[in-house]
């Protein structure tokens, strides 16, 4: 197969959780096969297409649709993954895939499901402990699965290989804490479209431990609905913090970071261990099979941080979460020893590892066909 013919799809998306890892292995592809042409496939939500064209990447908008909260649902459901699934066979078969990455999510399933029907090569992306609906559906019939835990392993029922590579993390988490700066910093994620309830507690968790933060500076990313509340909160509580939907430069925040309240997401833990920053978890309490509690134990079980479930006393969480931060806001040699946990769980070798798995798909195909041909 000549470099300038291969075609490589990611489908899904929708959040960063599911996005970014795609696009870190995009990019390494893209640097080991230069001429490789590179299509996201999503569900045409305005962060998808802004990050991936920020990537320089091709993106396609497929229909697809969540499995059905209630019965009036139904159909729609099936018309719209129905629709999605025969335009992605469409388009498999005219621009010539060489292959299917499928990062997770029902926005992955049309596609992915097509690659299975159309004989072109299936690799799944796991990013979590617990696999999710998608990769326990598609991973029987998948052509290899990449998995972020050891853990992960356990639940799927797939013929093909699976390899625990770790999450594929973005260019730039790598490069080591930032030197000569002496303000300690710790910021709040809510994932990339922000939380709700962490933009309503943290603050005030913040203010019950106040004279702990003397000398810290406050980052809160907060989500673009939520960004004048969560400032008029703070200055309430007569708080300073740094508010801001999104934060773009995330490797560069967590270079200079000493300390991190987020949810429990698996890229963004994986971001995390490679940036060796320690973290208070609050999982999201509404996850499919509760799979951020399930990542977050693994990271506190390994002392990289600790664990809050929201749903245990949820009156008392800002409590729990100031119990919690007092000691790791106070204690440098503490927060060192959580750091060093956090770095051994890293796989800073992630994206190259998974673009090398696709590599060795696509090119023995290659040779599989020239030798038919022959």
């Amino acid at each position: 197969m000549h470099h300038e013919s291969i075609h490589l799809v990611f489908s899904g998306g929708g959040t960063g959780g599911h996005l970014f890892p795609g696009l870190a292995v995009a990019e390494q592809f893209a640097a080991m096969i230069p001429n490789a042409r590179i299509t996201f496939v999503g569900s045409g939500k305005p962060f998808e297409q802004r990050h991936v064209a920020r990537a320089g990447f091709e993106y396609l908008t497929l229909p697809s649709r969540p499995l059905p909260s209630a019965a009036r649902e139904a159909v729609a459901f099936v018309v719209e993954n129905l629709a999605g699934y025969l335009a992605a066979g469409r388009f498999l078969r005219d621009e010539r895939a060489a292959a299917v990455v499928g990062l997770g999510g029902y926005a992955s399933a049309p596609m992915a499901k097509a690659a299975i029907q159309h004989r072109v090569p299936l690799v799944l992306l796991e990013q979590n402990a617990v696999p999710g609906r998608a990769t326990r559906w598609l991973a029987r019939n998948a052509t290899l699965v990449c998995a972020a835990f050891e853990e992960t392993c356990q639940p799927l029922h797939c013929r093909c290989p699976l390899r625990v590579t770790g999450n594929p993390v973005r260019k730039g988490f790598h490069r080591g804490k930032s030197q000569g700066i002496q303000r300690r910093q710790i910021v709040i994620l809510g994932g990339s479209g922000g939380a709700h309830s962490l933009n309503e507690s943290v603050p005030l968790a913040l203010y019950k431990v106040r004279e702990r933060l003397r000398g810290w500076r406050v980052v809160h990313q907060s989500g673009e609905a939520d960004v004048a509340a969560t400032q008029t909160l703070y200055r309430k509580l007569a708080l300073e913090a740094i508010v801001t939907p999104f934060l773009a430069d995330m490797p560069g925040v967590l270079a200079a970071t000493d300390l991190v309240v987020c949810r429990a997401g698996g890229t963004t833990l994986a971001e995390l261990a490679v940036a060796g920053v320690p973290g208070v978890f609050l999982p999201y309490p509404h996850a499919a099979d509760d799979h951020q509690l399930a990542n977050a134990n693994v990271f506190a079980t390994a002392g990289a941080g600790v664990t809050i479930d929201q749903r245990v006393a949820p009156d008392q969480c800002d409590d729990r979460m100031a119990a919690a931060l007092e000691p790791l806001l106070s204690d440098p040699a503490l927060r060192g020893r959580m750091s060093s946990a956090m770095s051994n769980l890293a796989r800073p070798t992630a994206a190259v590892d998974v673009a090398d798995l696709i590599w060795s798909i696509v090119s023995s195909r290659s040779r599989q066909a020239q030798l038919a041909v022959a």
